[in-house]
């Protein structure tokens, strides 16, 4: 692989990353309520992708700003779904509009729409269990 190829895949790899955070949020505000332990999850996956809280302000304050990206490589697809299956999960109440935006993005990555509810359930499953993403990834594997 040449530099420049290395340099676009990082720039796009960046892009998706502002994407996804702006995703969370979406899923964090479905229900009406941004509680703390939601903003808490946000923090640690913008840190874990390298994203400043004071970027993650921006997005949350302008979202617009930040354009729909599908991860291309299969291992982050399913790393950003597992992402938001956790926040849709993490006040320990799953609302049907949380349910509706998670089950969209799963189909908007590319998940089967026959799937996408057994496979976020999965997800869910395996997050209740401390399971992370990669080995949550091989046990859904015929879902995907």
């Amino acid at each position: 692989m040449q530099f420049t190829e290395l340099l676009n895949l990082f720039k796009s790899g960046k892009s998706t990353v502002k994407s996804h955070m702006k995703n969370l949020i979406e899923m964090a505000a479905a229900d009406g309520n941004f509680m703390d332990v939601e903003y808490d999850l946000l923090k640690k996956i913008a840190k874990r992708n390298g994203i400043s809280e004071g970027q993650l302000k921006t997005i949350k304050a302008n979202p617009s700003s930040v354009a729909f990206e599908v991860p291309k490589d299969p291992r982050e697809k399913f790393h950003q779904l597992y992402d938001l299956v956790h926040m849709m999960s993490i006040d320990d109440e799953v609302h049907s509009e949380e349910q509706k935006l998670c089950h969209l993005f799963a189909i908007k990555f590319g998940y089967s729409r026959n799937n996408v509810k057994e496979l976020a359930d999965a997800i869910r499953e395996n997050i209740k269990n401390g399971i992370g993403h990669d080995e949550a990834m091989t046990r859904t594997k015929m879902l995907q």
